[in-house]
């Protein structure tokens, strides 16, 4: 029972971790991919401000509920 315990352990902090990183990447290259954007046509910079807050949301939606099935193995299993 105990390795049970161990592995559960470690594919959450896995799950976690692995969703912090995607996280992390697409954060870097949503706002990268805004400012050469934004830098090459300036008068969109609203418009796409706009749109690059919608997928910033979204990516981090995507983050959360990797916490919240992590944590639900961890306490719910």
């Amino acid at each position: 029972m105990e390795i049970v315990l161990g592995l559960k352990y470690i594919a959450v902090a896995l799950l976690i971790g692995f969703g912090a990183l995607g996280t992390a990447i697409g954060f870097g290259n949503l706002g990268g991919k805004f400012l050469e954007s934004a830098a090459r046509q300036p008068e969109l910079a609203p418009q796409l401000q706009v749109k690059m807050f919608i997928v910033a949301g979204l990516i981090d939606a995507i983050a959360m509920i990797g916490v919240g099935i992590g944590l639900f193995m961890l306490f719910a299993l």
